[in-house]
């Protein structure tokens, strides 16, 4: 591995005292680019420009602007080698050529030694979207619809002893009204698809042995996730979602790094058409297809050329079915990429980039900021 993905995600570096201010924004190891003494030290933001090729909502732009600060940590903990990762906290909007627009803010935090764990959000959006009703007796259509309104999220994580192993307890809150483009539509949905308010409460637990929560280089990171919305807790309608997920790294070669994704999430009840899961898949236009169910796998493979510059390529495949259609009748769409990263905070292990991908239906670019699996 090369000494920048062998590092400490947040590297003790002493570095030499700048006489410029361009300076500040080089690193003393080998004086390229970066950017961990402006965000560490000067507690300096990194501006994300946030390039929108989505298909669904269209071509657009925005601006993001994140911080990074070194949690506290105790001597017993340094002593013991504990690597805990960076807090992140920051605020962004943005808007496309089909009216969508958003803004919010939110962060996640660790204390005492990484034993807590906390990640908030919050924002405001109206979001235009298409529905898409293949599957159905009738011949697939595309319904447009709008979705205007507030939502949060909050969690709470809990280390279990000393191991990797975390328990978490979240609130979703979601207050949006939901309007079709035309009214003739309303006929593909019964009422209870139009609830405005949704408030869940859920369990997580999880286990995370990656070197860098920011881009790893090794280690794996799994999540069993339950949220139950219902009326006791403010919800219109009731139902459940349901996600697991595992992404693992591994260092094949010296400048090699495999990744490798399985995720399935499930929802049931009276869920809302908009909160249905839909494949999440680089490449494929968001709701495009949605069900009960969604499976998808995905592989990355980062090829480190130099200590800063490396390049990814990357694909994947994604089944949707339930209501529609069973799992063995249901299609699978695959996805395929290429992506260009940069090294842009090594005291971080921080990397940023461009990927491009395709599907059968859609191509898009995407702007990355650290790993591009959420």
């Amino acid at each position: 591995m090369t000494d920048s993905q062998a590092a400490s995600p947040l590297a003790a570096d002493t570095p030499r005292t700048p006489t410029t201010w361009w300076d500040e924004f080089k690193d003393p190891k080998d004086g390229d680019v970066d950017m961990s003494r402006w965000l560490l030290q000067h507690k300096g933001a990194l501006l994300v420009p946030i390039i929108i090729t989505e298909p669904a909502v269209g071509t657009g732009g925005g601006l993001a602007a994140v911080f990074f600060r070194r949690p506290k940590q105790s001597e017993e903990s340094k002593q013991r080698g504990d690597r805990i990762p960076p807090d992140i906290y920051g605020v962004g909007a943005f808007k496309t050529e089909n009216g969508t627009y958003g803004y919010g803010l939110g962060g996640t935090f660790h204390f005492k030694d990484d034993t807590w764990r906390y990640a908030a959000l919050a924002g405001k959006a109206s979001v235009n979207l298409d529905f898409y009703t293949q599957g159905l007796l009738q011949e697939s259509r595309k319904i447009g619809y709008n979705l205007d309104g507030v939502f949060a999220y909050q969690q709470v994580s809990r280390r279990l002893g000393r191991s990797d192993w975390f328990l978490s307890g979240r609130w979703i809150y979601m207050d949006l009204d939901s309007r079709l483009n035309l009214q003739s539509d309303h006929q593909y949905f019964q009422p209870k698809d139009f609830a405005s308010r949704a408030s869940g409460l859920g369990l997580g637990l999880s286990y995370d042995s990656r070197d860098n929560t920011l881009t790893p280089s090794k280690g794996w990171l799994w999540r069993l996730e339950g949220t139950a919305y219902a009326p006791a807790f403010g919800s219109d309608n009731t139902f459940q979602t349901y996600r697991t997920h595992v992404y693992g790294y591994l260092p094949i070669a010296q400048h090699w790094v495999l990744g490798l994704r399985g995720d399935v999430r499930a929802a049931r009840g009276e869920t809302p058409f908009y909160q249905l899961p839909s494949i999440d898949l680089r490449g494929i236009s968001y709701g495009r297809y949605q069900d009960e169910n969604v499976g998808m796998i995905e592989a990355e493979l980062r090829w480190n050329l130099t200590p800063r510059w490396a390049l990814v390529g990357f694909g994947g495949a994604g089944k949707a079915w339930g209501r529609r259609a069973d799992f063995g009748d249901a299609s699978t769409h695959a996805t395929e990429g290429v992506g260009l990263r940069y090294l842009i905070a090594r005291a971080l292990g921080l990397y940023v980039g461009l990927d491009w991908a395709r599907s059968q239906d859609d191509h898009a670019y995407y702007v990355q900021v650290g790993s591009a699996w959420r």
